[in-house]
């Protein structure tokens, strides 16, 4: 018997011919971008060092797109938007020790929100690897092990015949669900020294499948044929999966009501009948879960967010289905299936019993009004008013990314994303400065729609050098900042926990945003709430970057926690 993984490609004679005659003047960095194309790369996002300068000089023999930005941290939002997009590995290329370390809360946010991202640093050269001689510039006693608690996998390539197997190994482990950061580290030397080996022309490197256990599935689907109020919370693993429209159907088979989780925005229909949308800091939606006889979660570890900050205690049976080993049943007892999102769903959808249940949409109906009930009271009109804007300005198909800033907040709950894969936020580790890197990624990667970043000015601090990015490859990407004067959220949180801030710590002095934009050639509007509608859509509208600021104070609901 002749297995399919036994088979050998053998080459062409072209391919025997070159690799007999390979052209001169490659080196190491060659063997990088060549097996970067042959695993069907056509993008890299980066920033070049001294000890990476093989890999830059390579680029300029490849047909790889290379787009820089100006900050390592940023170069990895822009990677993180791109897989996310595209669901493709995106390459990040970097320099050794500053550079490197400097990328490592964007490797974080990938690795939370499970963005394929393929990182590929140079090393100090390989005579101070070791315990060598020491005094190299960006030397660090370990650098890999700086990595190793953040990305999925770590590979090291130490000659130059190891460079394409270490690369396509990486690349199958960040395209392997869950996906995730992989890292990749070649000394300077390999990356400089001219080069024999044959050019890399061969690159296949195919993720592995994660079925569900039959087993495991057969009881699943019994416990949910047989429930008399089941609920699903759908989470990030379902957007990552392209698993919604399966979701929807499973959903529709149990009439089961569906919460979204904040990083699970779009995976189902807000309007539907079964939408309990995406409330999940409000205890009354934490009540009905609850309630439910058996709780399905899918592609969620039930983290703090997802839990109402750990304030969710189920009393009905949970199904997890969850691609992450370490996050299978990790807050909650389950039935623990250890599956990708699509895969799973589709099993169920085989095996589930459909329900009767003309309860369930008059049920989800009062849970809403009770929501609306509840943020009514708090008068928060111009927050809701401006979020309702933002959804009328942002055409259904066009990605949006959101900083860590109060109408992001907003956003996580009350935001109709109406179509899966194009709401995303830096929820997955929290961290600042995400928002308007990333939106250039999700333009680079598809520059066909409008793209929106939304940040506070606190937060747009951090990401001020990439409009210069956004000019230089003119990229179509509208930047909203709201000017509170400082770190808003930070701001509320101090004042509610300590009854006053430290406000040298949240009240900040800003520059003028229009002018600083205008200064880069990139048109900027300052808008007011009465015009932010008309201003936001001319923008979207319009090709290249932009920028719309509006000057305003916004507050955030009230969120109902434990017995509140």
């Amino acid at each position: 018997m002749t297995h399919d993984h036994d088979l050998v490609l053998r080459p062409t004679e072209a391919q025997t011919a070159a690799a007999l005659n390979p052209p001169a003047g490659r080196n190491g960095g060659d063997l990088v971008v060549e097996t970067l194309a042959g695993l069907g790369a056509t993008t890299v996002f980066g920033l070049p060092g001294q000890h990476a300068l093989g890999m830059f000089d390579a680029l300029r023999r490849s047909d790889l797109r290379y787009i820089g930005l100006r900050v390592e941290n940023n170069a990895g939002f822009a990677a993180d938007a791109y897989g996310r997009i595209t669901g493709e590995a995106a390459p990040l290329l970097l320099s050794t020790g500053p550079g490197a370390l400097t990328a490592l809360a964007a490797l974080q946010e990938a690795a939370a929100a499970s963005a394929p991202v393929l990182a590929i640093s140079s090393q100090i050269p390989t005579a101070g690897l070791g315990g060598g001689r020491h005094g190299y510039l960006h030397e660090l006693p370990d650098q890999a092990a700086s990595f190793r608690g953040v990305v999925k996998s770590v590979h090291t390539a130490r000659t130059q015949s190891q460079i394409p197997s270490a690369i396509a190994a990486a690349w199958t482990s960040a395209l392997t669900v869950p996906h995730g950061p992989v890292w990749v580290e070649i000394p300077q030397d390999v990356l400089l020294a001219e080069t024999l080996i044959p050019v890399v022309t061969g690159g296949d490197a195919f993720p592995d499948d994660l079925p569900p256990r039959p087993e495991l599935t057969a009881v699943a689907a019994d416990l949910l044929s047989r429930a008399a109020r089941p609920a699903i919370i759908a989470g990030g693993g379902v957007v990552r999966a392209d698993a919604s429209g399966k979701l929807r159907r499973l959903a529709e088979k149990l009439k089961a009501p569906v919460v979204t989780t904040y990083g699970g925005k779009g995976a189902f229909p807000w309007k539907h009948p079964l939408s309990l949308q995406s409330w999940l800091e409000d205890r009354r939606t934490t009540d009905f879960l609850e309630d439910a006889d058996v709780v399905l979660v899918v592609g969620s570890g039930l983290g703090e967010l997802s839990s109402n900050y750990h304030t969710f205690k189920p009393r009905g049976r949970v199904i997890q289905i969850e691609a992450d080993l370490g996050k299978l049943e990790s807050n909650h007892p389950a039935l623990g299936i250890h599956a990708d999102a699509r895969l799973a769903l589709q099993a169920l959808l085989e095996t589930v019993t459909e329900r009767t249940d003309p309860t369930a949409p008059e049920r989800v109906r009062d849970l809403l009004s009770r929501v609306r009930e509840h943020i009514a009271a708090q008068e928060l009109t111009l927050e809701q008013q401006l979020l309702a804007d933002v959804r009328e300005a942002l055409p259904d198909d066009a990605p949006s990314f959101w900083d860590m800033t109060i109408l992001s907040y907003w956003a996580w709950s009350a935001f109709d994303a109406r179509q899966p894969n194009t709401m995303h936020s830096a929820q997955g580790a929290g961290g600042l400065g995400y928002g308007f890197p990333a939106a250039l990624g999700a333009a680079v990667a598809d520059p066909t729609r409008p793209v929106l970043a939304v940040s506070g000015d606190g937060g747009a601090m951090y990401s001020l050098a990439e409009l210069a990015t956004a000019k230089q490859y003119n990229l179509s990407v509208t930047w909203l900042i709201v000017d509170d004067g400082g770190y808003g959220i930070l701001r509320d949180y101090m004042t509610d926990a300590f009854g006053q801030t430290t406000a040298t710590a949240t009240e900040l002095t800003r520059p003028d945003f229009v002018a600083l934009a205008e200064s880069f050639g990139v048109p900027a509007t300052r808008t007011t709430p009465r015009t932010f509608r008309d201003d936001l859509t001319k923008a979207l509208a319009a090709p290249g970057p932009a920028v719309v600021v509006l000057p305003a104070v916004l507050r955030m609901f009230a969120p109902t926690h434990g017995d509140d």
